[in-house]
């Protein structure tokens, strides 16, 4: 099947209108007709390049929403004209330790992305800046009906990329957790932290968004850029979430946590990271990172979003503008979220 997309030619060049091929529908596969996607921060990464050679000509995309256009012999729960999604993987091995827990992102033979991978076919995934895709109904989540269907894409990244650390340390009532950054990924955190019931502080370089962040559900805003803030704050949290895609110093973000307090990296910075052990050994600290979720706990967290009217700050814009978006997210010059409308790609 031909469909309309926008594609990545290297590097350097500007993301282009293409036709790219998807693959007929298997017995345990979906077609979705995708109506939202999402622009991630590390969609620009993929397709410039920063975090190594990619296999260009290539369609990123990986915040998918749609309906369901047709379903494979063996498919029994999603139905056409069902609403889906599709995040960060397509597939897994489903057979090593980690897939067998039901921790398919962390497959040791490598989980299979939505785009730049290998496909079980041997060809390139290809993403959702596209009309169409076709996926296998295992790595489909439901999209409730409550949820606005632009403002649900980004949570198939952005969302579980939040919402998994935050169930795993245990965030909630009683619990101080600081968010750094407030942009695509902390804007999600800071919603979810907050309805999971935790007193959440917003950690950024200057106090611009203050009054974004407080609307959000923050308790607090500290602006990093004053050193008073790591003086006043000191071994107060008991979780912190990374959202930055840059470079921060580590040690001085550790002596804001409590004993046994972790500060978890979710934004990928393309450049190492480094830190003084006795950052940790001081408190009993950990430093630790955290990669989307899997697929059952990405369906519960988009049930828990519909749950609590949770979805990401949006930006909906036509395809043509998609190299100017990539521009305005380097420049942080978004609230929150780009979302494409896909019908502007034919």
């Amino acid at each position: 099947m031909r469909v309309h997309a926008y594609a990545a030619s290297s590097a350097s060049a500007p993301l282009a209108p293409t036709v790219i091929e998807r693959r007929d529908v298997g017995p345990n596969d979906v077609l979705i007709e995708i109506k939202y996607a999402g622009i991630c921060h590390s969609d620009i990464h993929t397709v410039r390049g920063d975090w190594g050679p990619q296999p260009y000509p290539l369609v990123p995309g990986h915040e998918i929403v749609g309906l369901v256009a047709e379903v494979g012999a063996d498919v029994t729960r999603h139905r056409v004209g069902d609403r889906v999604g599709v995040g960060c993987m397509v597939d897994s091995c489903r057979e090593c330790v980690n897939c067998r827990n039901g921790d398919e992102q962390y497959c040791l033979d490598g989980m299979v992305p939505t785009y730049a991978g290998v496909d079980r076919d041997g060809t390139t995934t290809q993403g959702g800046y596209a009309t169409h895709v076709v996926v296998d109904a295992d790595f489909v989540l439901s999209v409730p009906e409550t949820l606005d269907f632009a403002a649900a894409a980004p949570l198939l990244c952005a969302g579980i990329t939040t919402y998994s650390p935050l169930r795993r340390w245990n965030a909630g009532p009683g619990t101080k957790v600081a968010v750094v950054g407030l942009g695509g990924l902390g804007h999600l955190a800071v919603k979810i932290a907050h309805a999971l019931g935790a007193e959440v502080t917003v950690l950024s370089q200057s106090l611009k968004k203050r009054e974004d962040g407080l609307r959000l559900g923050a308790d607090h805003y500290h602006a990093t850029s004053d050193p008073a803030t790591f003086e006043q704050l000191s071994s107060r949290f008991d979780l912190i979430v990374n959202t930055v895609s840059a470079a921060i110093d580590v040690d001085a973000y550790l002596g804001l946590l409590a004993v046994d307090g972790t500060l978890v990296n979710v934004g990928a910075p393309a450049e190492p990271l480094s830190l003084n052990v006795f950052s940790l050994i001081g408190g009993r600290r950990s430093y630790a990172g955290s990669m989307i979720g899997d697929i059952r706990q990405t369906q519960e967290m988009l049930n828990f979003c519909a749950a609590h009217d949770i979805g990401a700050d949006v930006e909906v814009i036509p395809a043509d503008r998609i190299n100017d978006a990539y521009e305005r997210v380097l420049a942080s010059d978004v609230r929150y979220r780009f979302v494409i409308d896909t019908a502007t790609l034919g």
